[in-house]
């Protein structure tokens, strides 16, 4: 087959996890053979969906998902299986091949260099970091050789370094990508074409360009949508106005008043829909614990891991109330395993205050229970607070993270990880902590509620640790302290 051939076709492709819940109405695109292409929507619109209806992982209710004949497809899927965090890494490899592969060794060593990571075979995956993790999730499906790369938000984890590797590496390859990521920067200096996905419509809207072509050219389109619908409003307003006049006249004005109500109807007729824009999240506040006094945390010393081995390091930390702690180093140098062990109390060289509650935000959402009913965490995170467990205050929280009467009652596990990292947020609010400790916030959140988290973190006065690799996201708010792992 020639170059730029399509190779993909959704022909009014629909889909629905449950009965009259759609995420697709007849959904139609295309993608052509060795182009890179961007999925655009908002959280829980159903991309990871699309992503698995080409992977044949899931099956349409209607229309075709059409893949030309042996097209080879490999996905670098969002977060690690937990059935594949037991798994060293020569057996997570083997796992990509149907046979057994006799230079498997090899073939490890030489994509691990691709992705930048260097690593024992024999490393057990749940000691990697999520940036480390990130790496092997890419690595896993390149191994494969496959016609089609399907990338599921790949920054996610990544540091500075480990997202420009990755997109030195997808200028220079040659196959046919189809990517999903909330990173504007990383998605523009690649992508040739987008598709965007309508959470409101349930269809695919197909746009050729990099990333900026695509949000310039609808937002020009929602401007004229916009004008074209106003002058037309004002036709209807003045023809009902006219009708309204001539009806009470009686005669042959009354004709005239007829033709005025079908100049109505016909103007009506003309207004076209225009596409919403995706929905952001309320601003909001994560008041913190009342009565905060003295030190809420302190760390004397921390474990730091190179080259896959600790090492005990000297520090110290004190936080007070209002004041927050940024956690930086390179993917695997031990910053989650830092977090982790402060909020589970496990951390050797580090205390928290005596009744001081802590609000923690795991990048793989763990905290929350998978088999929880979204009602039941934000339920469970009210009580802990001590404030009344009132139905009203739950439920205008959660409407301000986007969680709808319908997802309020969904299972935590059925979300997608960006609905999943909004009901985390929903949860601290909830919550009040006292302490608050976030470990890559921004991983799966769409970028447009990223200004709104960044400031609700800024005002928080309660203690605060954070780890971030978005540079933007962290400068938008308050640090006063920094703790650098890698010095």
């Amino acid at each position: 087959m020639a170059l730029h051939d399509t190779i993909i076709s959704f022909d009014s492709v629909s889909f629905e996890y449950a009965h009259d819940k759609p995420l697709l109405k007849e959904a139609s695109f295309s993608v052509r053979r060795g182009s890179k292409v961007t999925f655009m929507g908002q959280n829980g619109a159903g991309k990871s969906t699309i992503l698995k209806l080409i992977a044949k992982t899931l099956k349409p209710k209607s229309g075709s998902v059409n893949i030309v004949p042996k097209l080879s497809i490999a996905t670098a899927h969002q977060v690690m299986p937990h059935a594949d965090r037991q798994l060293t890494v020569r057996e997570f490899f083997q796992k990509c091949f149907d046979e057994k592969k006799y230079d498997l060794d090899r073939r490890i060593h030489e994509i691990l260099e691709v992705v930048h990571l260097h690593a024992p075979l024999d490393k057990i995956i749940h000691a990697f970091s999520g940036g480390q993790q990130a790496r092997l999730l890419l690595a896993a499906a390149l191994i494969q050789e496959p016609d089609l790369l399907l990338l599921d938000e790949p920054t996610n984890n990544l540091d500075k370094d480990g997202i420009a590797h990755l997109t030195e590496f997808l200028i220079k390859y040659q196959g046919t990508c189809i990517v999903i990521s909330h990173d504007e920067d990383f998605l523009n200096s690649f992508t040739e074409g987008v598709l965007y996905l309508d959470i409101f419509t349930r269809k695919v809207e197909q746009y050729v360009g990099n990333y900026y072509d695509a949000v310039a050219e609808i937002a020009v389109r929602i401007e004229k949508e916009n004008r074209k619908n106003a002058q037309l409003a004002k036709g209807i307003q003045e023809n009902k106005d006219k009708a309204n006049m001539f009806a009470h006249k009686g005669g042959k004005l009354r004709l005239v008043a007829k033709r005025m109500r079908e100049k109505v109807e016909e103007y009506e007729e003309n207004k076209v829909e225009v596409r919403r824009e995706d929905r952001t999240i309320r601003s909001f506040t994560i008041p913190s614990q009342e009565e905060l006094y003295g030190e809420i945390l302190t760390i004397s010393s921390l474990t730091v891991i190179r080259n896959h081995q600790a090492t005990i390091k000297k520090a110290k930390v004190a936080l007070r109330k209002n004041q927050h702690l940024l956690l930086t180093g390179p993917n695997g140098i031990g910053k989650s395993t830092l977090l982790e062990s402060i909020a589970t109390g496990t951390a050797k060289g580090a205390s928290i205050g005596k009744d001081i509650r802590v609000g923690y935000y795991r990048q793989d959402f763990s905290t929350l229970n998978f088999e929880d009913t979204v009602h039941q965490a934000l339920q469970k995170s009210l009580k802990e607070s001590g404030d009344p467990v009132l139905e009203e205050r739950l439920r205008a929280v959660a409407a301000g993270f986007l969680i709808t009467k319908e997802l309020v009652h969904a299972k935590i596990g059925t979300l997608s990880e960006g609905q999943k990292g909004l009901v985390s947020f929903a949860c601290l609010v909830l919550l009040k902590p006292g302490l608050l400790i976030l470990d890559e916030p921004t991983n799966h959140i769409n970028f447009r509620h990223l200004p709104v988290i960044a400031e609700a973190l800024d005002e928080f006065d309660g203690a605060m640790v954070l780890v971030s690799h978005v540079h933007e996201f962290v400068n938008q708010i308050r640090i006063d302290e920094v703790l650098d792992l890698e010095k």
